[in-house]
């Protein structure tokens, strides 16, 4: 199975498509991405975020390996993220990452995630984290496989 990311808002731009073909081409088994995108809760806020955690958690199996991004989550290097991700595939865990929408994660959503994971404690746009992370996922099967691509 591929590696899912469960993303929250509108399909992907058209200027972001050809950012995530250019890595996705490059994915190999297991690294591979399956994409489930979600619209937007039509509420705000709290409820938004309720309403948008029973989607995300119905999409999810109890035995997948869920990443959540979020701004407080934990930094780690590229390396480290390689390694989690290549641990539970080697384990034939499915690794599940999850972008929140607008208003953030519900707690839901946080009680049921495995790793919470900052890419940085800056805030970026939904678009720009969906290119961010599926160029790091690329990167991670590169330092998996020793490939040249990642320079320590």
């Amino acid at each position: 199975m591929p590696i899912k990311i469960i993303t929250i808002g509108k399909k992907h731009d058209n200027w972001v498509v050809i950012g995530l073909e250019t890595y996705q081409k490059r994915l190999k088994r297991p690294f591979n991405i399956e994409w489930l995108v979600l619209p937007n809760s039509k509420q705000s806020g709290p409820e938004s975020r309720k309403n948008e955690a029973g989607r995300i958690l119905a999409s999810i199996s109890a035995d997948d390996y869920v990443v959540l991004l979020d701004e407080a989550g934990r930094n780690i290097t590229s390396t480290e993220l390689s390694k989690l991700i290549k641990g539970r595939l080697d384990k034939s865990k499915n690794v599940v990452f999850i972008i929140g929408g607008s208003y953030g994660a519900d707690e839901a959503v946080f009680g049921r995630a495995d790793y919470v994971w900052s890419l940085s404690k800056l805030v970026f746009p939904h678009q720009i984290v969906r290119l961010l992370l599926t160029e790091q996922i690329y990167r991670a099967q590169e330092i998996a496989n020793n490939k040249p691509y990642h320079h320590s």
